[in-house]
């Protein structure tokens, strides 16, 4: 199997998708599967081992759910040609088609990169690791890419997270480096736009410096992410204008906006500086453009509260 052939394999990950909702399993799972072939670990894990990982990454950068199944991307990720379970043809399924989770306890079954899969990504480090950012790009927030890669347990070894520094290719004998520019696809006069609606100020605290007359630390955040899809994603009524610490904050889900504009912390949020950054904040109005059509999307902010944050409680006066 080519560098190119396995790139498209997992470019063409089969994620559900319908009417904004999130579906990060598979894309997670894979990017901790390459993470054990990265560290030199086994390829297969038991079932047990698998859910317990992948439940802990959902819960920190899946959509807020009540139920978590990590046994749906473990059994249908194999469909995709990136995981293989070898004792797949002892488990029994539901008339759904899925895995019945006893039944992956009780034959054992182990989940991993099939072999062929596994070889090459352990040997070819540059296109494990454009792999690893592919997923990233197409499914999360730059925001979180680094917490993600801290999770799963990948070292890309980058210090700006557009550009990365690579390992020698193993087998090419030429001693260089490998740097890979990564460009994202992006309107770049969003930025300037939402900046300009908010006055370069972060719409939550009014950060606001600058540094040889231009702003610094200062962001134009996607209320529904980039990453969601809508035609109407680069318009400002879909941006904030956060400071860096916000921003970060706002695309993990430690707060949102309510209907009123005001924000709402999340209860999950917790530790030291959380009264300092989030608390004081809780139920204020942010600053908000000018121009009434600038302001926040109402259905931007409810994908926010559903997909992000989790929903808000109704009927409470935010």
């Amino acid at each position: 199997m080519t560098p190119s052939e396995l790139q498209s394999l997992f470019a063409s990950l089969k994620v559900w998708h319908g009417n904004g909702w999130r579906a990060p399993h598979k894309p997670l799972l894979a990017l901790w599967a390459i993470g054990r072939c990265l560290r030199h670990e086994a390829r297969l894990a038991p079932y047990h081992e698998v859910a317990h990982e992948l439940e802990g990454l959902l819960r920190r950068f899946g959509p807020p759910r009540k139920r978590i199944s990590p046994d749906l991307p473990f059994w249908h990720l194999q469909r995709d040609g990136v995981w293989e379970i070898p004792e797949a043809d002892r488990v029994t399924e539901t008339k759904s088609g899925h895995a019945h989770v006893t039944s992956l306890r009780r034959e054992g079954a182990r989940g991993g990169l099939p072999a062929d899969v596994f070889q090459v990504l352990r040997q070819d480090r540059v296109t494990a690791l454009d792999i690893v950012h592919s997923l990233l790009d197409s499914h999360f927030p730059v925001t979180l890419h680094d917490d993600i890669l801290s999770a799963v347990g990948i070292n890309t070894g980058h210090v700006d997270s557009d550009v990365l520094n690579f390992d020698d290719r193993e087998g090419s004998g030429t001693g260089q480096d490998f740097e890979q520019v990564r460009r994202r696809s992006r309107d770049p006069s969003f930025s300037k736009k939402v900046l300009d609606a908010y006055r370069e100020q972060c719409a939550v605290c009014s950060f606001s410096v600058r540094l040889h007359d231009a702003p610094v630390a200062l962001d134009a955040a996607h209320i529904k992410w980039h990453r969601a899809g809508g035609r109407d994603r680069d318009k400002v009524s879909n941006g904030l204008s956060l400071c860096a610490l916000h921003h970060r904050l706002f695309d993990a889900g430690a707060f949102t906006l309510s209907p009123k504009y005001t924000v709402i912390a999340s209860s999950e949020a917790a530790g030291s500086g959380r009264n300092q950054f989030l608390e004081q904040f809780s139920r204020r109005p942010i600053l908000l453009p000018e121009r009434t059509d600038d302001y926040p999307d109402h259905r931007s902010l409810k994908w926010h509260q559903r997909e992000v944050f989790g929903p808000i409680v109704e009927g409470v006066d935010y």
